[in-house]
């Protein structure tokens, strides 16, 4: 079990350890942790050390099931989701994850 004061912090910062690597996920948004209202579609930045620069990612937690499955292509299907991935759901299950 997560105590609360880890799955929300103060500030839109997280440190994870995803498939034996660590890596930082935050957010430039300050507010996203105070007002659920921005928390339907909002952009991480993934940061794990390699090649010293971020990824940002998109995560929408108001998309259906059925909107994920039309953008993804035949031959992903059965593909294995990331271990980010399958870390930020503990916090928005559900959300479906953009990697720009």
């Amino acid at each position: 079990q997560v105590c609360r004061g880890l799955r929300t912090p103060r500030l839109p910062v997280w440190l994870c350890s995803a498939s034996r690597r660590h890596c930082v996920l935050f957010s430039t948004d300050r507010h996203l942790l105070c007002d659920w209202k921005r928390e339907k579609l909002f952009h991480l930045h993934l940061y794990s050390g390699q090649q010293r620069r971020t990824a940002r990612l998109t995560v929408d937690t108001h998309s259906h099931h059925w909107e994920k499955d039309r953008h993804e292509e035949p031959s992903s299907q059965g593909k294995r989701c990331p271990a980010v991935e399958m870390a930020i759901r503990t916090k928005w299950a559900g959300a479906t994850i953009s990697w720009n």
